[in-house]
């Protein structure tokens, strides 16, 4: 009897043939880790398309600088003082505007606010998607020459995280991090696709890029 019972649990300590992390889980265990990054960001929704060059710095700094549209526009958020300062025509140039976070004028196409625009914000919203409904693995994925994973999310009945629903995502398997994101409403419909390119973890992000 005493053999079979540690053969039983020497079986049970081993994982199921197949079985593997959870990739969101693991993408937003590493974020944890990650100090900065920046990435480019081009979004598409109904009402037109976004290309920001976007830089992150924990514990919530961000600097959006707009190719499309309002081109040369700069915006960034301090966590120190909970406000948005814009220059419409470039950093250092009049105007200067202090906004709140959440003033119409600076949200994004989708209604996205600057201070919840980062990547571990998207990651935890999509967890809380799956808390109450479920994950599809739709498998590996080749992408300029990189390994993607590819999965959706989708949340129970009748359930929205920041108006979506589901959220189709491409994850680099390297970097943990999202390369494209397809949100949908409680509809089905594509409320914005996201694509981020040229990104950069963990580089140098001087001081005077939040604060100049």
């Amino acid at each position: 009897m005493l053999p079979a019972l540690i053969l039983a649990a020497a079986l049970a300590s081993v994982s199921p043939i197949g079985a593997q992390p959870d990739p969101l889980d693991s993408a937003i265990r590493h974020f944890r880790s990650v100090e900065s990054y920046r990435v480019t960001i081009r979004s598409t929704h109904d009402d037109g398309e976004e290309h920001i060059r976007y830089y992150y710095k924990k514990p919530g700094f961000v600097r959006m600088e707009f190719v499309r549209p309002h081109a040369g526009a700069v915006m960034i958020y301090s966590p120190d003082t909970g406000r948005v300062r814009l220059w419409p025509f470039g950093a250092g140039n009049f105007p200067e505007l202090s906004l709140r976070p959440e003033n119409s004028i600076i949200r994004s196409l989708s209604g996205m606010r600057v201070d919840h625009s980062d990547v571990g914000t998207l990651f935890e919203n999509i967890r809380a998607l799956r808390e109450q409904g479920s994950t599809r693995m739709l498998g590996e994925e080749t992408a300029d020459g990189r390994t993607v994973l590819h999965l959706m999310v989708t949340g129970g009945e009748g359930l929205a995280v920041a108006d979506v629903h589901s959220s189709e995502l491409w994850l680099d398997a390297a970097s943990q991090f999202p390369v494209k994101v397809i949100s949908r409403d409680i509809h089905g419909a594509i409320i914005e696709t996201v694509v981020m390119e040229a990104l950069e973890i963990d580089g140098k992000l001087p001081e005077a890029l939040f604060n100049p």
